[in-house]
């Protein structure tokens, strides 16, 4: 017969023991979790819209002002491996955290710069810990949702969310810099970051593990010198050309960095990205799918932009509204794929039809002239882009982690973020290529004048909206070979001490 004492040992044992997730609180760390990706996506485009004023307010000249963007991009992309495997090894909580509480301090940073090479080293700073937050926050869904019907749910309210982040940026940039101050889009970033390390302090479940964490630290410099250079090489063939030798220089150099790397992770007993990760087939075709979709929604943001600014004169508020009905596509897709549809038809099917639903979104918006107008126009282009990203994010997101142990699941996450941000980087330089090119050709041999120019404007929109139609359609098809059929096998908790 067991006394009151053995019942307590009993009880005192079992809240410590190793868990498998963490079931009871889960819909509140999806809460958490979901405030802290929707503050990466949107610090990605919020600074854009707050630009020129802070130009005036620093006085730095144009030349400089792509640095902003720049910095924070390099340092994202380049440092996102990193940043996954860190939260393997030392645990995600803790990685979590961190990545917050540097981020907010990097963003009070920015938001109080007395010159432009502060503000410039707080966005790398910001750059920095969102390597560290974006893949520990998917990892962190990977694991804490297991159930396959709560895990659909929740990747497409935490999909809705990553994609929409994007526009809700340009949103709300525009209402702070309009109405505040452009410092204030990156002060916010400190209400995000307090409600979500209040949560995150309170929710999640410390990561329990009896290895000790080894860093492959030769693939760790390889990988991060390899996509700092492609990034960097991009955005220099943006602003100098692809022939120049400075991009071609840098790009080289990552290709080449990017191949000793891969060599590496075949050798090293301890890879940082074991290459098990991306070689599956529904795992390759969601990454593919995610950089795919990654240059198709800069475009919009970048060119549409420019369209209802000098076109129809729109405010940055009223611009940031404007995107409002890609929003709600998105977040309608997301929803819809990922609870009703991918636990009965499989990834495979979605990545497909997102992308070829976003080329056709493309495609409505490429028949834009310099007369038209919003509602009969632009509106459906936006609503059909909307759910096409929508459909194929969420799926996207869980393919890329499903079957994934979860001591890969960090690591599996930073290559969402990673694909999609070398995939952001190349579709703005090619595609702004592109535009510079067709106004160029369109306005050689006419006259000139204001209506010439606006027209060749207009024109080098639409090209890039056909090339970008282009690209998402190539994608569906490539992406639709790539990834296996057949539904995604379930996933595995992680352990955690419960209290």
């Amino acid at each position: 017969m067991k006394t009151r004492a053995d019942e307590m040992t009993g009880v005192s044992a079992a809240a410590t023991l190793p868990a498998r997730g963490d079931h009871a609180k889960r819909w509140l760390v999806l809460a958490v979790l979901g405030v802290a990706q929707l503050m990466v996506v949107l610090d990605a485009t919020i600074v854009n819209i707050a630009l020129p004023a802070a130009q005036r307010s620093l006085e730095f000249g144009d030349a400089d002002r792509q640095w902003v963007v720049t910095a924070y991009a390099l340092a994202f992309g380049s440092l996102l491996l990193l940043g996954g495997r860190l939260s393997d090894l030392f645990g995600r909580r803790r990685t979590f955290i961190i990545g917050l509480a540097g981020f907010a301090v990097a963003s009070a940073v920015g938001g109080a710069a007395v010159n432009f090479e502060m503000l410039v080293a707080a966005r790398a700073g910001q750059g920095v810990f969102a390597a560290l937050l974006a893949p520990a926050a998917l990892s962190l869904l990977s694991v804490t949702f297991t159930d396959p019907g709560e895990r659909a749910k929740a990747f497409g309210i935490f999909g809705g969310l990553a994609g929409a982040g994007g526009a809700i940026g340009l949103l709300l940039g525009g209402v702070l810099t309009e109405w505040v101050d452009w410092r204030w889009t990156l002060f916010v970033n400190l209400a995000f970051a307090a409600v979500a390390l209040v949560g995150a302090v309170a929710l999640l479940a410390p990561h329990t593990s009896d290895q000790r964490p080894k860093l492959d630290i030769p693939g760790t410099v390889t990988v991060s010198a390899s996509l700092f250079a492609i990034v960097f090489g991009f955005s220099k063939a943006e602003s100098s050309g692809w022939a120049s030798g400075t991009t071609v220089g840098w790009l080289i150099a990552g290709v080449g960095l990017l191949a000793v790397f891969l060599y590496l992770q075949t050798e090293v007993e301890h890879p940082l990205l074991p290459l098990r990760v991306v070689l599956d087939r529904v795992r390759a075709g969601s990454y593919l799918a995610m950089a795919v979709s990654g240059a198709g929604m800069f475009a919009v943001f970048l060119f549409l932009t420019f369209y209802m600014q000098n076109n129809l004169g729109y405010s940055p508020i009223v611009t940031g509204f404007a995107f409002l009905p890609m929003v709600a596509g998105i977040v309608v897709g997301s929803t819809v794929a990922s609870a009703v549809l991918l636990p009965r038809i499989g990834p495979r099917v979605l990545l497909f039809a997102g992308l070829l639903i976003a080329s056709g979104g493309m495609a409505l918006l490429a028949q834009l002239e310099i007369d038209s107008t919003y509602t009969p126009h632009i509106m459906p282009g936006l609503v059909v882009m909307g759910l096409g990203l929508g459909t194929l994010f969420a799926p996207a997101m869980q393919g890329a982690t499903a079957g994934v142990h979860h001591d890969d699941a960090g690591v599996a996450s930073a290559m969402v973020n990673t694909v999609q941000q070398v995939g952001g980087s190349i579709g703005t330089a090619l595609l702004s290529t592109i535009a510079v090119s067709a106004s160029a050709d369109y306005v050689n041999g006419k006259s000139t004048g204001p209506n010439t120019f606006a027209e060749a404007a207009v024109h080098s929109y639409t090209t890039t909206f056909w090339w970008a139609a282009a690209i998402l359609a190539v994608g569906a098809v490539v992406t639709g070979a790539i990834t296996r059929n057949g539904l995604l096998p379930e996933a595995e908790g992680e352990p955690v001490l419960v209290h």
